[in-house]
């Protein structure tokens, strides 16, 4: 039978989804995380859908599900390497994934796993997120631009 495997990295738990996603595998990760999420007392989760051309309105409410099933039990979840076209497919079907942090790549979704609880992400009127990554980073360029001026005063 076909599964998703989730590796440890210290505290945090990766999901690399190399296989097109139908229905009973989803809910089989749904599963298997949350099972991992208990035994392991990871407090982070990152899902890397790179390699997926195609999410549905299913599939992106398991990603959601997950997201909250994994805050209650105490683990944010981060999703990396969603392709342009399936956001576009996203947001033209109007979905949303309430409470998802989503980063460019693994790289910078290990970052903001790594950030304070209070930090990780903020909720846009809009319902999608934006990564306190993303925030921090522009802050300091802000902050750049401005002692930048101030010297060339």
């Amino acid at each position: 039978m076909e599964s998703i495997p989730i590796l440890k990295m210290g505290n945090f738990l990766l999901v690399t989804i190399q296989v097109d996603m139908h229905d009973h595998l989803a809910m089989m990760l749904q599963d298997d995380l949350t099972n991992r999420i208990a035994q392991t007392h990871a407090h982070g989760v990152l899902i890397d859908i790179s390699a997926l051309d195609i999410v549905d309105s299913f599939i992106a409410r398991v990603l959601a599900n997950i997201a909250r099933m994994s805050r209650v039990m105490d683990a944010q979840t981060v999703v990396v390497g969603m392709q342009p076209a399936v956001a576009i497919t996203l947001v033209e079907l109007g979905l949303s994934l309430t409470g998802i942090c989503t980063a460019l790549n693994v790289e910078k979704g290990m970052a903001l796993l790594r950030l304070p609880p209070a930090r990780q992400g903020r909720t846009l009127p809009t319902g999608g997120t934006l990564s306190s990554l993303d925030e921090t980073t522009n802050q300091v360029a802000a902050t750049k631009w401005s002692a930048d001026d101030d010297a060339e005063d």
